[in-house]
C-alpha cells in the first residue's frame, strides 16, 4: 500500500455494475474483473474520486487502434437517459447503503476527509454527458438533491447544451461549435448550485465559453497534454494557460491512446510517458494545478499500472523522476481536495 492516500478525477465503475445488473454493487466489495474494487482500492491506496455515470452507445461501436480518422456517436433518446443515469446514481447509494464503513458519497471536501478519518472511500458522484437533462434543467436539480456534485456537458456525443470531441488523432480539439444557448444556462446553473463543471470531453470552442462564463476554477477530471500527444482529448497549451490563470486543475489520464505520441492503445506503454505529462502540466499549471483523474473501468491503462492496486508504481515513477514528496502528496491527495473545496464547497 502506498503511504500517500490518492484521490482520483475519474472512474467508470457504475457502468459496469449496470451493465452486470450488479445493482447492490457487491462485485466492488467482494471483488469483480476490471480496474477497480475495495480489495484493490485498499492495497493501492485508493482513498477516494469522481464516479462517474455514463450512459453507453446504444450498439457496440468498434474504436480503431490508431483514431487518425474521427470516430462519431449517435445521439440518446432523452428519456432512456435520464432513467440510466438515476440508475446509476441509485448504485451509488444502494453501496453507501449496505457498506458505509467502506464507501461514503461525499457532497464537499469536509466530507471526504471525514470519509478518510474513518477509513471509508470517498465518492463525488459525476455525470458524464447531460443527455438526460432538459433544456429547462429540472433533472439537474432532481440529481444535485440525489448529490450530483461534478458533471461534464457532453462526452463525444452531440447534446443539447454543447459538442463533445469525437475521438480522433493528430488534430486539435478546435472541432465544431462551442455552448447552446441552453448550454450557458446550464454552466451558470452549475456554478449556482456548486456543481463542477468538466471539460474534458468538451470541443475548443466550448471549452472557451465556459471560460467565458465561468466565474470558477476550470477542471478537466481526466485529459492530457496535447503537444505530448495530438489528441482530440487532449489539452493545447493555449488552454493549460487558461486553466492556470483561473487557478484551476488537470487531472492525468491513465488512458494510452491518450498518453502515447503516436496515440496508440498499447498495454506495454512505459511508466516514463505519464511522467513527461505530469512534468508538462506542473510547468504549466504549477504544483496545485495538477492531480490524477485515472479513467479506471473506462480505457486501457499501461500494465505497469494494471488496476487500482498499481497506484504505488506510478508513485514509485514519480519518487525515480525527482519528484519530492510533498509534491507527490499534492498530485495524490491535496490539489483535488483543494479545487473541490474551492468549486463545490
Amino acid at each position: 500500500m502506498t503511504e500517500f492516500p490518492v484521490f482520483d478525477g475519474h472512474n467508470d465503475l457504475l457502468l459496469h455494475l449496470w451493465l452486470s445488473g450488479d445493482r447492490a454493487g457487491d462485485g466492488f466489495f467482494d471483488g469483480r474483473a476490471g480496474h477497480l474494487d475495495l480489495p484493490r482500492a485498499r492495497a493501492g491506496g485508493f482513498a477516494g474520486g469522481f464516479f462517474a455515470s455514463w450512459i453507453p452507445n446504444p450498439e457496440d461501436l468498434p474504436e480503431p487502434e490508431n483514431l487518425a480518422a474521427a470516430v462519431s456517436y449517435p445521439g440518446l433518446e432523452p428519456n432512456r437517459a435520464a432513467r440510466i443515469s438515476l440508475q446509476m446514481m441509485g448504485i451509488l447509494r444502494r453501496m453507501e447503503r449496505a457498506r458505509p464503513d467502506a464507501l461514503q458519497v461525499c457532497t464537499s471536501a469536509a466530507d471526504i476527509e471525514a470519509a478518510r478519518s474513518r477509513g471509508a472511500i470517498a465518492a463525488i458522484m459525476h455525470l458524464e454527458g447531460c443527455e438526460g437533462i432538459g433544456p429547462d434543467l429540472d433533472e439537474l436539480h432532481l440529481f444535485h438533491a440525489a448529490g450530483l456534485r461534478s458533471l461534464g456537458p457532453v462526452w463525444a456525443r452531440e447534446t443539447i447544451f454543447a459538442h463533445g470531441v469525437p475521438f480522433r488523432f493528430g488534430v486539435t480539439p478546435d472541432i465544431g461549435p462551442g455552448l447552446t444557448d441552453a448550454g450557458r444556462r446550464l454552466v451558470r446553473e452549475c456554478g449556482a448550485l456548486g456543481i463542477l463543471v468538466d471539460l474534458s470531453h468538451l470541443n475548443e470552442a466550448g471549452f472557451w465559453d465556459v471560460a467565458r462564463i465561468s466565474d470558477r476554477p476550470l477542471v478537466a477530471t481526466h485529459s492530457n497534454v496535447h503537444a505530448l500527444c495530438p489528441m482530440t482529448r487532449n489539452l493545447t497549451d493555449r488552454q493549460l494557460d487558461a486553466i492556470a490563470e483561473s487557478k484551476g486543475l488537470v487531472g492525468l489520464n491513465f488512458a494510452t491512446s491518450f498518453l502515447r505520441a503516436d496515440g496508440r492503445k498499447d498495454a506495454e506503454t512505459s511508466l516514463d510517458v505519464p511522467i513527461a505529462h505530469l512534468a508538462y502540466l506542473l510547468d504549466k499549471l504549477g504544483e496545485d494545478g495538477v492531480a490524477l483523474g485515472s479513467d479506471f473501468d473506462g480505457a486501457q491503462i499501461p500494465s505497469a499500472i494494471g488496476s487500482v492496486a498499481g497506484l504505488p508504481a506510478l508513485i514509485d515513477a514519480m519518487r525515480k523522476a525527482g519528484f519530492g514528496d510533498p509534491l507527490i502528496r499534492r498530485i495524490c491527495w491535496d490539489n483535488w481536495l483543494g479545487l473541490i473545496g474551492r468549486v463545490i464547497g
